[in-house]
């Protein structure tokens, strides 16, 4: 039987089945949520609790405080859906495609219709780094990186020249993180670099956040846990305000799980948590450089998955894979439902399920675009349960050789 129940009332439903909680279990975590103007009674809460997990009527005024209650944003449990097509976006805002944008760049005809076409061309490409294949995306990054750097020299206002430089900036965060991507740490780290200039030449305080998110990355995969922190809070002092704040805050939480601090790990959560209910909804959440609510499900599973919180995890992955799978099955976030599957694997490794385990497992690492340092740290959470659960299963131990491969072969 089809569960036609809307997404927010079965999450609802498994929330609460992850933690143990009964219906007045639920309502009574929900009830300290409430602002002091939300005056309700238990049983009117618990009558219309049920109401809500059966999908017969929407929370719209409890929205804020049920994704608080359950440690999420409200963009993340009740999403809404915002897909931008960036070539038609092009199109339609400058009357220009590729071709005619590349021909007045060489005829150093930069006026704002051109700008406009740049800057959806940069977005486009962000948008295009959750699928795209790493080595095309490379290929293009850098070749309309080039051009925009070429503007530099150009006759253009002081208004124009920081939007280029800026421009710039972001092309070279989308180039470093795909030189990452694809096992090439000292060009990311060059480019990385060169971002934070360019940043801080146009004044562009989201750039220079993200690169300073870049380095906690670099930090967090190589296992420098205390560089990812200080990383972090350099990020956040730079730019407090901006939506890469709370990635910060996100990449800070998992550092802090993985030195086993549990209550740094969740101070840290809560403020990226509380971050992102303060800003509004973003305009483009398929950005790589934009975190949309969901986005914090994913951080939260890697957190939980690392400090043992095994079904908070476990459903935790499944709203991401759910998040991230159009419904036609294409996967609009591989790599993070490649994380998930992993998250899915160490699971079952916990709970004795081999052979679920290694399905996953496989599944992961199976995936044509995927961010090899980051998989590869993932994934070495499945390999140690794997090790300490089957240590002399021959079938375990051929995928933890093969996980020993993918993290030499970085």
């Amino acid at each position: 039987m089809v569960d036609e129940r809307p997404d927010w009332a079965r999450r609802m439903v498994e929330e609460r089945a992850a933690r143990d909680w009964s219906q007045t279990d639920a309502v009574r975590a929900l009830m300290v949520r409430l602002p002091d103007d939300q005056v309700v009674s238990e049983q009117d809460l618990l009558r219309q609790w049920k109401r809500w997990e059966a999908g017969e009527a929407q929370p719209t005024k409890y929205r804020s405080a049920i994704a608080q209650t359950f440690g999420t944003t409200t963009g993340a449990f009740f999403p809404e859906r915002s897909r931008r097509d960036g070539r038609a976006e092009i199109l339609q805002v400058s009357g220009m495609d590729t071709v005619d944008i590349i021909a007045r760049l060489r005829a150093s005809d930069v006026d704002v219709a051109t700008l406009d076409a740049l800057r959806i061309t940069a977005d486009r490409l962000c948008c295009e780094y959750a699928y795209m294949p790493a080595d095309q995306l490379l290929v293009e990054g850098k070749a309309w990186l080039a051009r925009v750097v070429g503007l530099q020299h150009q006759r253009v206002s002081l208004a124009q020249h920081r939007e280029i430089i800026a421009l710039a900036g972001k092309l070279s965060l989308l180039v470093g993180c795909v030189e990452y991507d694809s096992g090439h740490p000292r060009d990311a780290e060059a480019t990385r670099r060169a971002a934070l200039m360019l940043g801080q030449e146009s004044g562009d305080l989201s750039v220079q956040g993200w690169a300073h998110e870049m380095r906690a990355w670099f930090s967090l995969t190589r296992g420098d846990y205390r560089g990812v922190i200080a990383a972090a809070e350099a990020g956040i002092a730079v730019a407090p305000n901006e939506s890469v704040a709370a990635q910060l805050y996100a990449q800070q939480a998992k550092a802090w799980a993985r030195l086993g601090d549990r209550s740094q790990t969740e101070v840290a959560l809560d403020k990226g948590r509380q971050l992102l209910e303060r800003l509004p909804y973003p305009e483009n959440i398929e950005d790589h450089f934009v975190v949309d609510p969901g986005k914090y499900d994913f951080y939260r599973m890697d957190a939980l998955r690392r400090v043992g919180e095994n079904r908070l995890a476990e459903q935790l992955a499944n709203q991401v894979i759910r998040a991230g799978t159009d419904f036609d099955g294409t996967e609009r976030s591989p790599m993070r439902n490649a994380e998930a599957r992993v998250t899915l694997g160490v699971v079952a490794a916990r709970e004795g399920d081999l052979d679920t385990a290694l399905a996953y497992g496989e599944k992961a690492l199976a995936g044509d675009r995927k961010s090899l340092p980051s998989l590869a740290m993932v994934a070495a959470d499945l390999g140690q349960a794997l090790q300490s659960h089957y240590a002399h299963a021959s079938e375990a131990q051929a995928f933890v050789a093969h996980l020993r491969e993918l993290r030499g072969g970085q």
